[in-house]
């Protein structure tokens, strides 16, 4: 079970009293079908005070949403919500309980399978030597007791749940099983004994104990088959979970310790030796080595790691001997917050099975109403009780809802697995089954299609002005800020021999603007020319001319101005900043739109900068591909209007589904405003928790990636429930028409939530 609090809101009844929303996630076991987590759901939702719960049946998971006064204990919940799913019937387990190492084996659980095969072959045997003409019968006694056990024992788990469903007068796949079984064995029961009162010996010609026995054993076998499968499902998960070393390195007063990775602390120091994983995340201290980060970001290849350097738990040190110094443990590393995101999303529901769950609510007492009327049918054309009872049997048999269950949660599994591990990371099903309709996809420019390090290329001082002197403030300026263009500066102060200044005073950043400040005794403003321009601020012709052949050339230029004594400002100096387009942004490009998607980037550069980058990435401003001087607060209202801009290329209702591909602090708004919301790993994290989907490192090659994997998913999700409907569409008909046996309902319902579990695990095999 996890536990963590959010935010507080007022109580639903207006009090002054906070209710802290809370979200809790528990394991159930003991559920087999769509109806099993609709119950539970229901009954967790009339704990007091749980606002949503939604339980996800192929990860046996419950996600609860719940408020409690401010300063509740979440103990007291935990045993509410416990107590409510056992009363339910099913089994409150920790949320994030490891299988036991036997249950990784491929025959984990085969037991009972085993002993059902054992005890029905002999009741089958009968079948094939009829068609050799032979007579295998076995006597009465001998088939009551092969099937006796199979229906009391192996099939017990059927009536107990079965008998849960009834009390909370609720139908599912288990109370189909014990009713068809239970008709068939009591059936077979009762010929018997009346054949043999009638002086008929202890061998009655028509038994159907071998439906009982072998229908029982035929959907335990598919149970334990979908288990196998859904281990598969879940193997990113296990996987992830794999990377987490249980010792590290501690290095304390008398050298290395090694302690449990829960011991350790931030700020604490550890060694990391050649080919071992880092344990945590933390900062490279000492010692040059090569990192391999395949199995969190999909990145194929090792990557430098020096002094200053990040290192991320769970990645595998190369051939250098490391000291880090821990930033982050236990669940705020980076792997913790992977794991949680990716567990998330495979527990989460995506909308379209929520029509499933209310198809589900129905489906069981439909079918026990089919199955009387079957019964009436047969009757009433004159059969006898006999062929009229096995004709219901077949229909309870086939009609079980365990496909319609599994068909949406098993291919999301499968979908999200696969792209954690190739990099891509799915915050929630709704943006898995939303990323396959988006016709428009819009590129933030800076460190999304370009690497994000703008240089300094040139520094134009005004005439009469010492250029040197003027770089230093306007490195003074920027001397605490993380923006790239900072950074860009101070590294072209390093690069012509200059030492970095003393940071300025009385700072202030202007959101989408620029900085200001004090430095060498006079105040400073600097930022872009837009904000200049809105200043009225003075600029000599010569920078002017300067400005615009800049601009044309395709740099970003910003001004720097001195707040002049008698008021307004002054340009003293203009600075030009340029990037590269990263690797493969082009090709990325041309895909989506070979594809048939609109592409777009939006900028907050001049419209010269950002349009010379768009045609070096192969974009045509000419046809509203760039959108450029864009301020922050505005980026949300431009994806705002191209959703709305459905007029020509759009679906029928006249709007386009956006994604937004950003990286940055001031990209959040637009990625939360957008239809999908995908950000770049490498980037804030700010933007992350906005976004719907993550890619773990910055390749735009990812962003089509994440639409491919969603186009796939969603595609096997429509082709689990066209399954799932056909086998019960198909076989109910043909189940009460008599063209179906028990015991072959019992097969095609096994072999429905196999291959739906199947067809889900080829997604397995996508790639990049």
């Amino acid at each position: 079970m996890a536990d963590s609090s959010s935010s507080l809101s007022p109580s639903p009844g207006g009090t002054a009293a906070a209710l802290a929303e809370r979200s809790l996630d528990l394991g159930i076991g003991g559920m087999t079908c769509a109806s099993c987590s609709g119950r539970v759901e229901r009954a967790l939702r009339k704990v007091p005070g749980v606002r949503s719960a939604e339980v996800n049946l192929a990860t046996e998971r419950a996600h609860i949403v719940y408020g409690a006064p401010a300063g509740t204990e979440p103990d007291a919940m935990d045993g509410l919500l416990r107590r409510a799913v056992r009363h339910a019937g099913y089994e409150p387990r920790a949320a994030d309980a490891l299988e036991p190492p036997e249950a990784s084996s491929p025959w984990a659980g085969f037991g009972p399978v085993a002993a059902g095969i054992a005890l029905s072959l002999p009741l089958v045997l009968p079948m094939l030597g009829g068609l050799a003409g032979q007579d295998w019968m076995p006597p009465a006694w001998l088939q009551w007791l092969l099937a006796t056990p199979v229906q009391f024992v192996l099939g017990a788990r059927f009536y107990r749940a079965g008998w849960h469903a009834l009390r909370a007068r609720a139908g599912n796949m288990d109370l189909l099983v014990a009713i068809g079984t239970s008709a068939a064995y009591g059936l077979s029961l009762w010929l018997w004994l009346t054949a043999a009162h009638g002086g008929g010996g202890n061998h009655a010609p028509h038994l159907y104990f071998e439906a009982s026995s072998v229908v029982i054993t035929l959907v335990l076998l598919g149970k334990w088959l979908e288990a196998r499968a859904k281990r598969q499902t879940t193997e990113a998960i296990r996987a992830l979970h794999a990377l987490r070393p249980e010792a590290a390195h501690w290095i304390g007063p008398d050298g290395e310790v090694d302690v449990a990775v829960a011991e350790l602390m931030a700020g604490d120091r550890i060694a990391v030796r050649p080919g071992e994983r880092l344990p945590v995340d933390g900062t490279v201290l000492e010692g040059h080595t090569q990192v391999d980060e395949s199995m969190l970001t999909g990145e194929p290849l090792p990557v430098a790691r020096n002094p200053g350097d990040a290192v991320t738990g769970g990645s595998v040190n190369g051939d250098g001997r490391v000291v880090v110094q821990v930033t982050a443990v236990g669940a705020e590393t980076v792997l913790a917050r992977i794991i949680r995101l990716v567990e998330d999303a495979q527990a989460a529901k995506a909308p379209i099975q929520r029509l499933v769950d209310r198809v589900s609510a129905v489906f069981v007492p439909v079918v026990l109403a089919l199955a009387l009327c079957t019964l009436l049918g047969w009757l009433w054309a004159g059969d006898g009780i006999e062929a009229a009872l096995i004709h219901a049997v077949a229909v309870l048999v086939i009609a079980c809802p365990c496909a319609l269950g599994l068909a949406t949660p098993a291919a999301i599994m499968a979908g999200t697995g696969v792209a954690a591990r190739h990099g891509i990371l799915i915050k929630d099903a709704e943006a898995l089954e939303t990323a396959h309709r988006v016709d428009t996809v819009v590129f933030d420019k800076t460190g999304t299609l370009t690497l994000g390090r703008p240089r300094l290329q040139a520094f134009e001082a005004a005439p009469g002005y010492d250029a040197q002197r003027l770089l230093a403030v306007a490195a003074a300026l920027q001397a605490g800020s993380e923006h790239p263009l900072a950074h860009a500066t101070l590294q072209a102060v390093r690069e012509r021999g200059g030492a970095l200044p003393a940071a300025a005073d009385a700072v202030r950043a202007v959101p989408g603007r620029g900085t200001e400040g004090r430095a060498g005794g006079a105040s400073w403003r600097l930022g872009s020319l837009r904000w200049m321009e809105s200043l009225g601020a003075e600029v000599p012709a010569a920078l002017a001319a300067r400005a615009q052949a800049l601009q044309d050339g395709g740099a970003t230029v910003s001004a720097l101005a001195e707040r002049l004594s008698g008021g307004g400002d002054a340009v003293r100096a203009l600075l030009a900043f340029g990037d590269e387009p990263k690797p493969g942004a082009a090709a990325v490009i041309d895909t989506l739109r070979a594809r048939g998607l609109r592409v777009a980037m939006l900028s907050g550069d001049n419209r010269g900068a950002a349009e010379a980058m768009a045609r070096r990435l192969g974009l045509r401003p000419e046809a509203g591909e760039v959108i450029a001087e864009v301020l922050p607060a505005d980026k949300a209202a431009h994806v705002a209007r191209l959703q709305r801009d459905g007029a020509q290329g759009a679906g029928a209702s006249g709007v386009r589904t956006v994604a937004m591909v950003g990286d940055g602090v001031n990209d959040a708004p637009a990625l939360a405003a957008a239809d999908v919301g995908i950000a770049m790993g490498n980037g804030t994290d700010v933007a992350m928790h906005a976004a719907g989907i993550t890619l773990m490192r910055g390749d735009p090659a990812l962003v089509a990636a994440a639409l491919d994997l969603s186009r796939r998913t969603v595609a096997k999700i429509r082709q689990n429930l066209f399954w799932a409907f056909a086998y019960n569409v198909a076989g109910i008909p043909l189940a009460a028409l008599g063209y179906l046996s028990p015991v072959v309902a019992g097969a095609a319902m096994a072999l429905s939530s196999v291959s739906v579990m199947a067809n889900a695990l080829l997604l397995k095999r996508w790639r990049l």
